[in-house]
């Protein structure tokens, strides 16, 4: 708000710039203290959460700053509203806050080239911290992967990787992997096909000497041969 003062001045009010400059700030500490509370009473996805009105008791602001806070959580599909049941909190696995992003964010070609190379990054990271274990090397699973491919069953592409970065033990690394992985549309989606069960058999190989040379020259290979056949798909289409 403006206002003049005896001199003719235009100058703001001190006490309004104040509170117009905070009002970011303070936006952003509603919704973290939210996120603190739903965290420390042990909120679950599915879980109902506190009402509007005893948020706004708990935290000491107006019901209008809540309000607007749940608003944008919910916008993000992070919390859900049930007509008459009151709000809910979402599974984070299914808010669309990803598919919002990727629909903005990759729009070239340079994008979609990064999202690859980074979720590259933390599969060579987690067979290396597989081939260091060797109780992880000699668990069933590789040599069930293999039995799959060899009697033609196959297998999904992602339950592979995936049970790579779970064994890997890198919790952080498996979730920054699972939103890359949706970022770029999940290229893992679908069934080893013929022509990569050579590929696939020689990584599982290789990690069960916990050969991490041979078993990351191996997944880079078979990453590149999936890229092109993803650029031709999408060239198809």
């Amino acid at each position: 708000m403006y206002c003049r003062d005896i001199s003719g001045q235009t100058t703001f009010k001190k006490m309004e710039l104040g509170s117009i400059m905070n009002q970011p700030k303070r936006y952003l500490d509603i919704v973290l203290d939210i996120r603190k509370m739903i965290s420390q009473e042990n909120i679950r996805p599915g879980d109902k959460i506190p009402s509007e009105r005893e948020l706004a008791e708990t935290l000491k602001v107006g019901r209008s700053t809540i309000r607007e806070a749940l608003r944008s959580l919910e916008l993000l599909g992070l919390i859900e509203t049930r007509r008459g049941e009151g709000t809910f909190l979402a599974d984070h696995r299914n808010h669309q806050l990803v598919e919002v992003l990727s629909t903005f964010i990759l729009q070239d070609n340079q994008s979609q080239k990064d999202v690859w190379e980074t979720r590259l990054i933390h599969e060579i990271a987690a067979i290396q911290a597989i081939c260091k274990n060797d109780a992880v090397c000699r668990l069933p699973v590789w040599e069930s992967f293999s039995q799959k491919l060899d009697e033609g069953e196959g297998f999904l592409r992602e339950d592979l990787i995936r049970e790579m970065l779970v064994l890997s033990g890198n919790r952080l690394s498996l979730k920054i992997w699972l939103l890359l992985t949706q970022y770029s549309g999940n290229p893992y989606k679908d069934r080893v096909s013929e022509e990569e069960t050579s590929m696939m058999k020689d990584i599982l190989d290789a990690i069960r000497q916990q050969n991490a040379e041979k078993a990351t020259s191996g997944l880079s290979f078979w990453i590149d041969w999936l890229q092109k056949e993803s650029k031709e798909n999408d060239n198809d289409t």
